[in-house]
């Protein structure tokens, strides 16, 4: 028999959890720098110098990091779930934790791809700099959706949130479209989960359980009445 389709959007929270920065709640600034500066094409059009930088730091910064209890717990619901996860986090924690189904929306940060040529991508395998180029000749850059870029895996996202038997948000503001937008994409019957410890707006959603806590054990009580719900011994 098939196991009921779990879908999970994740979010910052639950990599900041793994003590990776976020850059919501701290007044603009992703690691000391305006996000908008290293964090949309109109700042790589500006200063690409300085976003090749900040990448080149947030690898090492992502590589270094564990996956934390969220993670591993996601992993486990892999017994009596088919897990899909959708995240808007470059990491690979979810992929290093175990996680067998992972989409990610904006990119990965360990991954580059030509200028030109966006499905041109090639593995991280050290810091990229300005003349760095890729097969084509034209240079590198990481591959992450920027603010300003087209989310080029959103219906993807968005079929499997149709075909969902449970839905879950985690560690997210809610703020960034079109990935927001996916919580109400959702059927209207089937049971929704939000794991945050801030309120977040989700007005107007059926069937939504707020879990006011970190991923870290938030995910291990949604686990607990979701399996309540689905009658999963």
């Amino acid at each position: 028999m098939s196991k009921p389709l779990l879908v999970v959007l994740t979010g910052a929270g639950i990599s900041a959890e793994s003590g990776l920065a976020t850059f919501r709640g701290a007044g603009g600034l992703w690691e000391g720098h305006d996000v908008m500066e290293v964090a949309s094409i109109e700042g790589w059009q500006r200063n690409p110098a300085l976003v090749l930088s900040f990448y080149n730091s947030r690898r090492e910064s992502a590589a270094a990091a564990q996956p934390n209890a969220g993670h591993l717990a996601l992993v486990a619901l892999e017994q009596d779930f088919e897990v899909r996860i959708i995240t808007q986090n470059v990491d690979d924690l979810h992929e290093r934790a175990g996680s067998s189904q992972v989409l990610h929306l904006h990119g990965k940060l360990n991954e580059l791809r030509s200028v030109q040529n966006p499905h041109l991508i090639t593995p991280y395998t050290q810091d990229i700099h300005l003349g760095d180029l890729a097969s084509d000749g034209s240079q590198l850059r990481p591959n992450i959706v920027w603010f300003g870029e087209a989310v080029p895996l959103i219906e993807q996202a968005q079929l499997w949130v149709q075909q969902a038997a449970a839905f879950a948000v985690i560690g997210t503001s809610l703020q960034v479209y079109p990935a927001a937008g996916l919580l109400y994409a959702a059927s209207h019957t089937i049971p929704k989960f939000l794991i945050d410890p801030n309120a977040v707006s989700s007005a107007s959603v059926p069937n939504l359980q707020w879990i006011a806590e970190p991923a870290t054990s938030g995910v291990e009580k949604m686990a607990e009445v979701l399996r309540n719900i689905m009658d999963i011994a």
